[in-house]
């Protein structure tokens, strides 16, 4: 295994992972049930803690693929710049649940106001590790971006045919 499978394996944990922390978190707010709000907050801190190698082994796989042929440098920089943003929110996520977590084993009274600031925080990392995510998913899946089946019908030399549907030739 090299750093860009490394990378490309990774990934997906920050993105789904701060998901069911940020849904669990809310749960255990509406609940007010601590020991649900204590797991979500952990899974939050783990989730910061392996976007860390995500982040760092994104410049390396940059490397091994930036002069294969159909990679688009933009849309490299497109990624580059998500996953710093990205990156720092995840951080303040991360740190502001481990503060909740503190805050809850001292019995300190803003343990309240931590984890609701943890759950809004995950909920815009989640948005920025997703969009993120989706832009990496641009560099090389062409399946996914748009244009694709204009792209393949242009060169493959074949028309697109959809399933159940014959090809749609007017001039018969």
């Amino acid at each position: 295994m090299n750093i860009t499978h490394l990378h490309l394996l990774l990934n997906h944990f920050p993105i789904v992972g701060t998901l069911i922390g940020s849904g669990l978190l809310l749960w255990g707010i509406v609940k007010n049930q601590n020991n649900i709000k204590s797991i979500a907050a952990a899974i939050l801190v783990l989730m910061a803690l392996i976007a860390i190698p995500v982040y760092l082994s994104g410049e390396p796989a940059e490397e091994s693929i930036e002069k294969l042929a159909g990679v688009s440098e933009s849309a490299i920089e497109i990624h580059e710049h998500a996953a710093v943003l990205a990156i720092w929110l995840m951080g303040a996520t991360g740190v502001t649940a481990l503060v909740a977590l503190f805050l809850y084993r001292q019995k300190r009274p803003l343990v309240k106001t931590a984890f609701l600031a943890a759950f809004i925080l995950s909920v815009i990392s989640f948005a920025a590790m997703a969009r993120t995510g989706y832009s990496g998913g641009q560099i090389r899946h062409s399946e996914i971006s748009s244009g694709a089946a204009a792209s393949m019908e242009n060169n493959h030399g074949h028309e697109n045919v959809s399933p159940g549907n014959e090809r749609n030739n007017d001039d018969d």
